[in-house]
């Protein structure tokens, strides 16, 4: 199909961009990458009067080291990303989980801001960055603010982004010595994941110490798993703390798998991830 009739505004810089959205308040959509919203557009289940296109500010593309944290622009792509040498060090979850988004082409055009703000419960960065208690940094016209992750998603498509806001920059927590994993089952390499999980573990003795769990597609957000941290917390082993992994979540029932399917891989993949950061 052909999206509907929108006027296009081309941002020079991050104030540009959100006096444009100020000016044609909700109607208007940012464009990053557009991996995310042009497909929408064009099965007219967004149809916005206009399109705001910051993809040209590269001000907003970057990885750094700001230390206790790393500091990565919204429109990082997710190839440099994957790629970059000292989130590798760092962060090596957020690093491997972008080389795992969609295939080639949706990785050197997809932004890591783009995934955030979307807000799409099936997508893999924002899980990963509930786990990791990040922060994403928030520029309006009364400057700056900072949302952590697990503020930030409201519900499907819905974020705390305001209709005249941007997201300008992700700040991910060092990982130390913490094991981790982020595993997803998906059909297809470019498809969305029907289960994923994202563990970031401490460990004690070669135990858990402490864990952190976030789920993708298993609810109408990203979403913590309460109930296996709290297991591990308590001294369960991680297969038994799995089997808590479906108590909470509200998958939704769709062509790639049932709520009731959903559930059970949560369980499977909660458990491969655990012992994967366990060997980390």
């Amino acid at each position: 199909m052909i999206p509907a009739q929108f006027d296009y505004e081309l941002a020079t810089s991050a104030d540009h961009a959100i006096e444009l959205l100020g000016g044609y308040g909700d109607e208007a959509k940012l464009l990053a990458g557009g991996h995310s919203l042009l497909p929408l557009m064009k099965l007219r289940f967004a149809t916005p009067t206009a399109l705001v296109d910051i993809g040209r500010l590269e001000d907003l593309k970057y990885v750094r080291d700001a230390g206790d944290h790393m500091a990565i622009g919204a429109l990082t792509v997710y190839e440099d990303v994957h790629f970059n040498e000292d989130l590798i060090r760092e962060c090596p979850i957020v690093a491997h989980t972008a080389g795992d988004v969609g295939d080639p082409q949706v990785r050197h055009r997809g932004t890591m801001g783009g995934s955030i703000a979307h807000g799409d419960p099936a997508s893999d960065i924002p899980t990963v960055m509930l786990a990791l208690d990040a922060t994403f940094v928030v520029r309006g016209p009364g400057g700056e603010r900072e949302v952590a992750a697990s503020d930030f998603f409201k519900g499907t498509f819905e974020t705390d982004l305001a209709v005249d806001e941007i997201l300008t920059e992700l700040r991910v927590p060092k990982l130390g010595g913490a094991g981790w994993s982020y595993q997803k089952f998906h059909h297809r390499a470019q498809d969305w994941a029907t289960v994923g999980v994202a563990a970031v573990v401490q460990r004690s003795n070669g135990d858990v110490g402490s864990a952190a769990i976030a789920f993708t597609s298993m609810n109408d957000t990203p979403m913590r798993s309460h109930a296996v941290e709290q297991a591990l917390a308590s001294g369960e082993d991680p297969a038994s703390a799995s089997q808590h992994a479906g108590e909470g979540t509200n998958p939704v029932s769709d062509p790639l798998g049932t709520a009731e399917y959903r559930r059970a891989m949560a369980v499977v993949f909660t458990r491969r991830a655990l012992e994967e950061a366990l060997s980390r």
